[in-house]
């Protein structure tokens, strides 16, 4: 396996493009975005466990409900959420995606990210639509940027395997920056893959995976309403379709899980206001349910992640953390310690503070990428999550989000 260029456009027949239509102010931000596959592709998908949903998630669950579809579309600036005719305008927006190249309504993927509760015009994708779809080519890049919101990085990714004994490639891209709490997706994600694999068992890795991938990322507490991942399996590297959960299958899983992982890191690093990426690491767990709900606890604390944010090796805050997760452990078999590039150091052990030098503990929390190593000595289960600081920018960004 390894690292290719191209985004969502790595896999054979995949075109792509992002352009500004005018639902967004700032003429210089894309604002809309087109994936297409050459032939209808098996398509799965996970949703926002958020009572309140985005009328694009009920369109396209809708649209995928017979395990296929072969074009994505998805506008920025507004959420499309909490809106009377949110569902007319989600369908007119996959009716204008047939119109302009062809692909049944029904096939397609629709949605939408931005502010919640105000009406989406759907003039102007009507307006640009033709211009989205003659644009269409190797521009991965261009439709990560048309999904952005408060996002400041594009996130885009993609890597090669191999299935059957033919090169397969998998590439995606995301955004979230805020607004993104572990339940479920926590944002918006597309994914483009070649390999040929049932719509089944598509859909089996994609909810497996998110188990340990972005089912792990908090930037907030807050569950968006519009957040989804979804797949689009096209099949035209021309490997035996998967149909069973073989050696092929695990490697389109592992390829799968590189992207996935590689996404959250940018999410969470991207995180609005952001200026560390936090990773928790939780080893020695009875159970990977308690691995997974240690990490999320820590990373989902807001006073440990203002201590991240000013460098202090606050410690009892991770435990503190852990204390309150839910999870069955003994307190007294913890130790916790913080790494970066700058090295690591042991701040607690069974459950009590040790010495340690404050000064080196601030060289290594000064650094822009932070791991916080929790070993609960109770096991062999480990899982991982992502998160990141909690600045003065979080509350100036959110607080005239709207306005």
């Amino acid at each position: 396996m390894k690292t290719v260029s191209g985004g969502v456009c790595a896999a054979k027949g995949f075109k792509a493009n992002g352009i500004h239509c005018g639902i967004r102010k700032n003429k210089s931000k894309r604002d809309l975005s087109l994936i297409v596959s050459e032939c209808r592709a098996a398509a799965a998908a996970v949703y926002t466990t958020n009572l309140v949903k985005g009328a694009t998630l009920t369109v396209t669950k809708n649209n995928i409900s017979d395990g296929y579809a072969q074009a994505v579309i998805c506008n920025s600036g507004n959420a499309n959420t909490c809106n009377a005719d949110g569902i007319e305008v989600a369908e007119k927006m996959c009716g204008l995606v047939e119109k302009a190249v062809g692909i049944p309504a029904a096939d397609v993927v629709v949605a939408s990210t931005g502010v919640i509760g105000q009406p989406l015009d759907i003039s102007p994708i009507a307006d640009k639509i033709d211009e989205l779809a003659d644009g269409l080519g190797d521009h991965s890049n261009f439709a990560a940027e048309g999904i952005m919101t408060t996002d400041t990085v594009l996130k885009e990714y993609a890597v090669s395997f191999t299935a059957g004994g033919k090169e397969c490639r998998i590439g995606g891209i995301a955004k979230g920056s805020g607004m993104i709490h572990p339940n479920m997706a926590t944002m918006l994600a597309f994914i483009t893959t070649d390999v040929s694999v049932s719509p089944s068992l598509l859909q089996k890795a994609l909810s497996e995976n998110i188990k340990s991938t972005f089912n792990m990322i908090s930037i907030d507490g807050d569950t968006s309403t519009n957040d989804m991942v979804t797949v689009l399996a096209n099949g035209m590297a021309g490997n035996k379709t998967i149909t069973e959960e073989d050696e092929d299958y695990r490697s389109f899983c592992e390829a799968l899980n590189c992207v996935t992982v590689y996404l959250c890191r940018k999410l969470a690093g991207d995180g609005e206001g952001a200026t560390k990426l936090l990773e928790c690491r939780v080893s020695g767990a009875a159970d990977i349910e308690t691995a997974r709900t240690v990490a999320k606890s820590v990373i989902c604390s807001s006073l440990l992640k203002a201590a991240m944010f000013g460098a202090d090796a606050n410690w009892g805050r991770v435990l503190c953390a852990i204390g309150y997760s839910g999870a069955d452990v003994d307190v007294g078999k913890i130790d916790v310690g913080f790494s970066s590039a700058k090295g690591r150091i042991d701040v607690c052990k069974d459950g009590a503070g040790i010495e340690f030098s404050e000064e080196k503990a601030k060289e290594i929390l000064l650094e822009n990428e932070i791991n916080i190593i929790v070993d609960l000595n109770s096991g062999e289960y480990e899982a991982a999550a992502w998160g990141c600081d909690l600045t003065y920018d979080y509350v100036k960004i959110n607080g005239d989000y709207r306005t």
